[in-house]
């Protein structure tokens, strides 16, 4: 499963665009942690693949304003993205829970119980 930072990037543009298309890319960028200069290469890609419409709708002030609606295509790619990675978490989950066991298995059970509720009492 191939998902590098680019296909996150584009996942929670996709996903947020999918909540609230009325956002300008400075919000965007505010909202998923990236430079304004990645939100923009991101969202002329996704426009570039069909995934996404950038529709003007009015001026405010001296600017455009902008709604960014997400294509059928684009629904589908941001499903397809949620299933990766929740596939990876999973995968993921299931990995620090082997280890966490593996470790339980090496302190002392009385130690263990801390985590597990199931202390031994001293009397």
């Amino acid at each position: 499963m191939n998902t590098g930072p680019g296909q996150e990037i584009q996942y929670r543009l996709l996903k947020l665009l999918s909540a609230e298309g009325s956002l300008t890319q400075r919000e965007m960028s505010k909202r998923i942690g990236v430079s304004l200069g990645i939100v923009n290469f991101f969202l002329s890609d996704l426009t570039r693949r069909g995934l996404i419409l950038i529709e003007q709708t009015r001026m405010f002030g001296n600017r455009m304003k902008y709604r960014y609606l997400l294509t059928s295509a684009g629904m589908e790619e941001k499903t397809r993205l949620a299933l990766n990675f929740l596939k990876l978490r999973i995968e993921d989950y299931e990995k620090i829970k082997s280890e966490i066991r593996e470790l339980a298995e090496e302190v002392a059970p009385a130690d263990v119980g801390i985590f597990t509720g199931r202390a031994k009492r001293t009397p």
